[in-house]
């Protein structure tokens, strides 16, 4: 998936070459190990630029990284896969994720079905929804579509299931020193896709939310508007906070951080603490 997605934009980049390079996958309490390797390439020289899938990056990076553009985004809602629809679910039915996000949103949505653990690349998980492993499963819409395998899922309803902040945007990254590199990739920018992760990426650092935290946002950009939806669950989605935010597109991370503010003040902390295992 990473190297499919990275072709996509490196053949819209004049001149560019496609570098692969491995993932650390040392386990860590965040995202890093992720991005720890791309990081280390980026500061060292060995690469110009860096791509990620938006979801999966920190919310702090390291000192001279800065980002380079956001190409136009992926359809942002979850899909489930092996079911037209969650209502459609069986008593019963296991429905497979790996994410503490989607996990809430079933308990909270679909109290029907039960959430087990499906780990593994796109091909791997459905492969075991096919084997009968689980009956459903829930994946990524804009993964399902890079691959050209989009028609195995069904869209899910974001106002419901509410889609992981930078889910189906693209993050480029290079150092702020190198204008060469920041020249180039402002020719594959999308303004609107920018400007709406700017928005959930400023609502993920206010609330210190991560990779263990229940939390769903999404950001709609409209001419002149960014409306923003979030919604922060406990871990078993039995209780959950939800809402919306709309304001000029003049300053998305000043909407973020006043959503997440908003959120605080109804309990987000208590539910996203939860959610790390700082609270009982």
């Amino acid at each position: 998936m990473a190297t499919a997605q990275a072709g996509m934009v490196a053949e819209l980049i004049d001149g560019a070459e496609l570098v692969v390079i491995e993932s650390s996958g040392a386990p860590t309490d965040d995202k890093s190990r992720w991005t720890r390797s791309l990081d280390e390439a980026l500061l060292d020289g060995s690469v110009d630029m860096t791509i990620h899938s938006a979801k999966d990056v920190p919310a702090e990076r390291p000192d001279g990284i800065v980002t380079a553009a956001v190409p136009l985004r992926e359809d942002p809602r979850d899909s489930i896969c092996g079911a037209l629809t969650l209502d459609g679910l069986a008593a019963g039915a296991k429905v497979g994720t790996a994410s503490p996000r989607r996990t809430a949103l079933l308990g909270a949505f679909c109290e029907q079905a039960t959430a087990v653990e499906l780990r593994g690349n796109v091909d791997t998980r459905l492969r075991k929804l096919d084997e009968g492993t689980v009956d459903a499963a829930i994946l990524a819409a804009a993964g399902l579509n890079r691959l050209g395998i989009g028609d195995r899922g069904n869209p899910m309803d974001p106002t419901v299931f509410t889609p992981a902040p930078g889910q189906g945007c693209l993050l480029l990254e290079t150092l702020a020193s190198n204008s060469h590199a920041l020249e180039l990739a402002s020719a594959v920018n999308h303004e609107n896709s920018a400007l709406a992760l700017e928005a959930e990426r400023a609502l993920v650092i206010e609330l210190g939310a991560d990779c263990h935290t229940a939390l769903g946002a999404l950001a709609i950009v409209s001419e002149n508007t960014i409306t923003l939806e979030a919604i922060c669950l406990a871990p078993d989605g039995s209780t959950w906070i939800r809402d919306r935010i709309s304001g000029s597109t003049s300053d998305p991370a000043q909407l973020g951080r006043n959503l997440a503010k908003s959120l605080r003040v109804a309990g987000a902390d208590e539910l996203l603490g939860a959610s790390r295992g700082e609270i009982a």
